[in-house]
């Protein structure tokens, strides 16, 4: 069920969603976008020629995983109105990472804006801004 636009505040923050990305997922993710960067699939080649510990999990994996988070929040009557993010460090598959948010602002349109990120532990490796609409009591 959506949260309404009435009952959330700035300061508030947006459930959290925790995934721990394993290696047939981002294989899986690979191949849906296409993607055949070989640091994403191919450990020697990401440690040899790259020099990672790992293969890498994909930055818009992260960014989708957060997209998610942020959906998942927002339910069928709400929408992702607006959604941007730097992906600033690596993540390496089975590392648990936290998605989520703080509400930034409401405008009285029943728009809602959110600082978000991706983290592990405590270090943010993608953070973020979003505008999502809420839906407001009494306009359905």
């Amino acid at each position: 069920m959506s949260p309404y636009f009435e009952d959330v505040d700035t300061g508030d923050a947006i459930p959290v969603l925790t995934v721990t990305v394993d290696e047939t997922q981002m294989f899986f993710f690979s191949a849906a976008t296409y993607n055949g960067h070989r640091i994403h699939y191919d450990k020697t080649w990401a440690r040899e020629t790259e020099g990672y510990d790992d293969v890498l999990v994909h930055g818009p994996l992260q960014a989708a995983l957060l997209s998610r988070a942020l959906t998942d929040w927002v339910g069928g009557d709400g929408r992702l109105v607006a959604f941007s993010v730097q992906n600033r460090a690596i993540a390496y598959p089975g590392q648990a990472l936290t998605f989520g948010g703080v509400i930034t602002g409401k405008r009285p349109d029943g728009l809602v804006d959110l600082d978000i990120f991706c983290r592990r532990g405590d270090d943010v490796l993608m953070p973020g801004t979003a505008t999502v609409a809420l839906p407001q009591r009494g306009t359905q």
